[in-house]
């Protein structure tokens, strides 16, 4: 596990090596300490995810016995509620688990990328001669990896390739560096993600009947999946989402509006009141230059 450390004034560390190996061994307890109380967070959201996942399978069942608006509106809040919290879980895990080579999880067995979706090829690091001693390369291979993107109104997958030059005379090996990717490991490309939050948040279409959509176009992408890949989009764009919040928060006057919305209490068959709170910022109209948030 890499741990992130602040910035250490080096003449202020202690010259005694027992003083020193004290505090790396506290501060390797304390980071401990918090990483078990983050997986034991995890672990109550896969539990209570669970339980949800019973709840909705009941639910489903009984639907075929006897339809009513009710029962669907219980299974429709059931469904958002498990993507939040399949979110919320995906977004913790990477917050808790960064990705290093110690704790690089063991890799799953996945579908292949459906084969009649169009291929786009982008070759990486081509080279005419040996950045070691300039002699000419001999291609000896390639690595080749597929990215799964999104086109407006169409998938396509990206290959990624790379080939392996040789070079005969100090038999030196050159290839090109992987290309990031937005998930560690993932096959979704930054369109795809983008296009699965603006359909979710702006455009109000749970994740459940986007899985539906895309598998009408031939491409199987479970529920789970797209919420996982929504919570680490939520980690990812959080320093954007803190500096929007600072922004619109630091202004000498402020906008608010509250707006009460029911809330579906799974298993009582009752509603409590839940409340939306925005805030706005925005003096344009009293001369003020600053951008509205």
């Amino acid at each position: 596990m890499l741990m992130c450390m602040p910035d250490i004034d080096i003449n202020a560390l202690p010259a005694d090596v027992e003083v020193l190996r004290a505090i790396i061994v506290a501060n390797q307890l304390e980071h401990d300490k918090a990483l078990k109380t983050e997986r034991a967070k995890v672990s109550a959201l896969e539990q209570h995810i669970t339980n949800l996942e019973h709840q909705l399978a009941a639910l489903r069942r009984a639907r075929f016995g006897s339809s009513s608006e009710q029962l669907d509106e219980q299974i429709y809040q059931l469904e958002l509620m498990l993507e939040e919290l399949q979110s919320a879980k995906a977004d913790r895990v990477v917050e808790s688990e960064p990705a290093s080579p110690e704790n690089k999880p063991k890799p799953t067995a996945r579908k292949p990328l459906p084969e009649h979706l169009p291929r786009e090829t982008i070759e990486h690091g081509t080279h005419n001669g040996c950045e070691q001693c300039g002699h000419a390369l001999s291609l000896i291979g390639e690595d080749v990896s597929e990215q799964l993107e999104y086109v407006p109104s169409s998938f396509r997958v990206i290959r990624h390739v790379r080939p392996k030059y040789s070079c005969t005379s100090c038999n030196s090996i050159v290839q090109a560096s992987a290309p990031s990717r937005p998930i560690a490991r993932g096959y979704a490309g930054p369109g795809l993600l983008a296009h699965v939050a603006v359909a979710k948040y702006c455009d109000h279409l749970p994740l459940y009947r986007q899985s539906a959509i895309y598998a009408r176009e031939g491409v199987e992408l479970e529920r789970s999946t797209l919420a996982d890949w929504v919570g680490q989009m939520s980690y990812l764009l959080r320093p954007l989402n803190n500096a929007l919040r600072d922004y619109v928060l630091s202004a000498s006057k402020l906008h608010g509006d509250d707006t009460p919305v029911p809330v579906l209490q799974p298993g009582r068959k009752t509603t409590k009141q839940g409340r939306l709170w925005g805030y706005l910022r925005d003096d344009r109209p009293a001369g003020n230059h600053a951008a509205p948030a």
